[in-house]
């Protein structure tokens, strides 16, 4: 490291020295997405030279993204690749980071040789975040887990992995996949067509989720044989659901009697995922959603695990990640104008 002195500013120059090339595109993106993350998060240059990566900027501010890019390069070599949410989150969380050189905790990602809970090696998925870990664990150690989270934590997507990885190790004997059908306020019975084809864009996200880890032909056969059930929530009425591994996706859209109707669903041999996002409820005004009801009655029942999820875990584009904290702090404005005596004055000007 060097440094010279320029317009009262320490200027600092950090070196990051790299084993191979495999790890240069790793550490900063395959088409440099992590060094134009660092750039446009920092006042940082990143620079390669081949066998290192310089980090040339203003003392404190370089020797910070050192540090960060220092731990993403240890992620790299346990079999990890980074992304620009990683390194989002270690800026973020750089204090707490800096007191704890584990790469895996500070900024909340896991090497890809640690073991996945209840996962089948040939299901190609990686927890991303802590959350999610900890989402995996529970969907373990509970028969019912509530997982609730904002678009892109992974809710449904972890939820079917765990619910083949059942499946293929025989402790559930069928996969049943449901979902209310109520996001574009239609009834079921004026949409065109037969039952498959009334539900199937409802439950299409589901679909998406199981074949991107099974190959097609298999799913089509353990859907001829009963093995894979997928249906709107509805149709779940009246029945016992035994040795199933049962998902409940969207469940912020169901009402309470509808939640209460799919908790006791569940039979002997059973398990169950409920998945929702509590500020995207599509019910009508007036409508308590079951998901939230049920959040604050079930807690602390054993058996019965509830996960939250927050923009930490979100794995989609960093831009969601980014959508989101801008609408959380649009609804924060929305609500101090709704309290502030300003706007009673306000509200209180148009009154005729």
């Amino acid at each position: 490291m060097s440094k010279i002195r320029l317009k009262r500013e320490t200027i600092s120059t950090h070196e990051i020295v790299i084993h191979n090339h495999d790890e240069l595109i790793k550490l900063l993106g395959v088409n440099g997405e992590i060094r134009k993350r660092v750039c446009d998060q920092t006042r940082v240059q990143v620079i390669d030279r081949g066998g290192k990566v310089l980090l040339i900027g203003e003392y404190e501010e370089a020797r910070k993204v050192s540090e960060i890019l220092h731990h993403l390069l240890y992620a790299v070599r346990k079999g990890y690749t980074p992304t620009p949410a990683d390194f989002d989150l270690a800026l973020e969380d750089y204090p707490d980071m800096k007191n704890n050189m584990a790469v895996a905790e500070t900024t909340e990602i896991q090497s890809a040789k640690t073991p996945i809970p209840g996962l089948r090696p040939e299901i190609k998925v990686q927890p991303r975040s802590k959350g999610q870990v900890e989402y995996l664990e529970t969907i373990q150690q509970c028969e019912m887990t509530f997982v609730i989270g904002p678009a892109g934590t992974g809710k449904t997507y972890l939820a079917m992995a765990s619910a083949v990885s059942a499946l293929l190790n025989k402790q559930v004997r069928r996969l049943v996949l449901t979902r209310p059908a109520v996001e574009a306020g239609e009834n079921l019975g004026y949409l065109p067509g037969a039952l498959e084809e009334k539900v199937h864009p409802y439950l299409r996200p589901l679909y998406d989720a199981l074949y991107s880890m099974v190959d097609f032909e298999r799913v089509q056969r353990w859907i001829e044989q009963e093995r894979i059930e997928v249906a709107p929530l509805a149709f779940m009425r009246g029945r016992s659901l035994d040795h199933a591994f049962v998902i409940l996706d969207e469940a912020q859209n169901t009402t309470s009697d509808q939640m209460l109707m799919f908790l006791t669903r569940l039979g002997e041999g059973s398990r169950a995922i409920i998945t929702g996002d509590i500020t995207q409820i599509d019910l009508p005004k007036g409508k308590t959603s079951g998901l939230v009801e049920s959040r604050r009655i079930l807690e602390g029942i054993p058996g019965i695990g509830i996960v939250h999820l927050t923009k930490r875990d979100v794995v989609r584009h960093p831009l969601v990640q980014r959508i989101i904290d801008a609408y959380e702090s649009h609804r924060r404005l929305d609500n101090s104008d709704a309290v502030s005596p300003q706007s009673d004055e306000r509200r209180s000007e148009h009154k005729p």
